[in-house]
C-alpha cells in the first residue's frame, strides 16, 4: 500500500471522527454566516415599519454560539442540528480522503526534489515552508474542484429551516406546520411537508431548479481563494512538527517521536492561525452557496463573489465578514485537532502491520 493511499484514507477516517464530533457547532456557524441582516435598507427600514416587534427584529445583534444552538434545538429539534449530515459524512471523507492523497504525493515529490538539491551542496535536504504552503495549496485546488457539489448541498440543507422561517417573516417552521394541520381536517400542503423534511434529493432538485448544474460550483472562486486556509495550516504545523523533530534530535536519546496530545495541539495552533487569517472569505463563500432569497431586499442577494463582498461592505459593515467567527474557531480548531491526532495514529498503526506483514 502506497504512503499517499495511506494518508488519504487515514485523513478520511480522521475527518469522519471530527466531523461527527463537532457538527452541530458547524451548522450553527453557517446559519451566523449567511444571517443577512443589513445596517439599513430601504425594503427592510418598510417592513419593520408595518410588522410587529417580534417580527421586525432583524436588527438584533446575532445569538451567541450556546443561545443559537438552544434556539435551534427550541425551534427544530436534533434534526436542526444534524441537517446534512449525511451528504456533509460523505463530503468530509471525500475532501480529507483526496486532500491527504494528493497532498502526500505532492510532499514525497517536493521531499525528492529537496533531496536532489542537497546532493548539488543547497539546502538541508527537506522541504521548506514556502514548499509546504505551495504543496498543501495544490492538493487543495484539486480537492475543491472535485468536492464543492456537496458541500454546497451541505451549506443550503444547514440552512434551508433558517431560510424558511425569513420568508415566514420570522415564525417558527414547526408552529406553521402545527397550524396548518390544526386548521383544516386535509393532510399538510407538499410544499411544508417538504420544508419539514429536506433531504439530500430535495436540496439536489431545489438547487438545479434554481441554477442548473453551474449552481453546484457555487462559490467556487471563494472556496479556491480558501485554499490558503489549509496550505497556511499545514505549513504552519509542518514548520512546527519540523522544529520539535529537530530539537529532539539533538537529545540523547535521538528519538523524535510525537505523541498524539502533541499532535492534537499542533493541530489546534495551526487551524486557529489559518481561521483567523482566513475567515471572511468563508463568510462569503458560504452566503453564495446558501439558498438566495426570492423577492425582498436585493441588498441581501448576491450575483458573485465581488458582488457580494460589496454588498457585505456597504450593508453590513466589515463586522458582517466576522459574523459567527467565536463558533468557527471553537469548532475547526477542535475539528482539525481531532483530525490531525487520528489521522497521524492511523497512519502510524497502518504502518507498523504493514511492517508486520512484511
Amino acid at each position: 500500500m502506497s504512503d499517499a493511499l495511506v494518508n488519504g484514507l487515514a485523513g478520511a477516517g480522521g475527518g469522519i471522527i471530527a466531523q461527527i464530533l463537532t457538527y452541530p457547532l458547524q451548522a450553527v456557524n453557517t446559519r451566523q454566516q449567511t444571517e443577512r441582516k443589513a445596517k439599513q435598507s430601504t425594503y427592510q427600514a418598510s417592513q419593520v415599519e408595518r410588522a410587529p416587534p417580534e417580527v421586525g427584529s432583524q436588527q438584533k445583534r446575532s445569538l451567541g454560539t450556546f443561545r443559537e444552538l438552544s434556539r435551534v434545538l427550541q425551534e427544530e429539534g436534533w434534526e436542526g442540528l444534524f441537517r446534512g449530515l449525511t451528504p456533509s459524512l460523505i463530503g468530509t471523507a471525500a475532501s480529507q480522503g483526496v486532500y491527504y492523497y494528493f497532498y502526500q504525493l505532492f510532499k514525497d515529490e517536493a521531499e525528492a526534489y529537496a533531496l536532489k538539491r542537497k546532493k548539488r551542496g543547497f539546502g538541508d535536504g527537506s522541504p521548506g515552508m514556502f514548499s509546504a504552503l505551495v504543496v498543501a495549496a495544490l492538493a487543495g485546488c484539486l480537492n475543491v474542484l472535485l468536492t464543492n457539489p456537496i458541500w454546497v448541498l451541505v451549506t443550503r440543507m444547514q440552512t434551508h429551516a433558517q431560510a424558511q422561517k425569513n420568508a415566514c417573516g420570522g415564525s417558527n417552521i414547526r408552529q406553521i406546520f402545527l397550524e396548518a394541520e390544526t386548521a383544516s381536517s386535509e393532510k399538510p400542503t407538499n410544499n411544508l411537508k417538504r420544508n419539514m423534511s429536506y433531504g439530500t434529493l430535495a436540496a439536489i432538485q431545489d438547487l438545479y431548479d434554481e441554477a442548473g448544474i453551474r449552481g453546484f460550483w457555487k462559490g467556487v472562486l471563494p472556496t479556491l481563494i480558501m485554499v490558503s486556509n489549509p496550505a497556511i495550516q499545514f505549513m504552519l504545523y509542518e514548520g512546527m512538527l519540523k522544529q520539535i523533530k529537530k530539537k529532539r534530535a539533538l537529545n540523547k536519546t535521538g528519538s523524535t517521536n510525537i505523541t498524539a496530545l502533541e499532535y492534537f495541539l499542533l493541530g489546534a495552533l495551526a487551524k486557529l492561525g489559518a481561521t483567523v487569517a482566513t475567515y471572511p472569505l468563508l463568510v462569503v463563500k458560504s452566503r453564495l452557496q446558501a439558498k438566495q432569497e426570492i423577492g425582498g431586499d436585493k441588498a441581501l442577494q448576491y450575483s458573485g463573489t465581488f458582488d457580494a463582498i460589496l454588498k457585505i461592505i456597504r450593508f453590513e459593515g466589515v463586522g458582517g465578514f466576522y459574523k459567527g467567527m467565536g463558533t468557527k474557531i471553537l469548532q475547526s480548531v477542535f475539528a482539525a485537532a481531532v483530525l490531525f491526532m487520528v489521522k497521524e495514529e492511523l497512519v502510524k498503526a497502518t504502518r507498523i502491520l504493514v511492517a508486520k506483514k512484511r
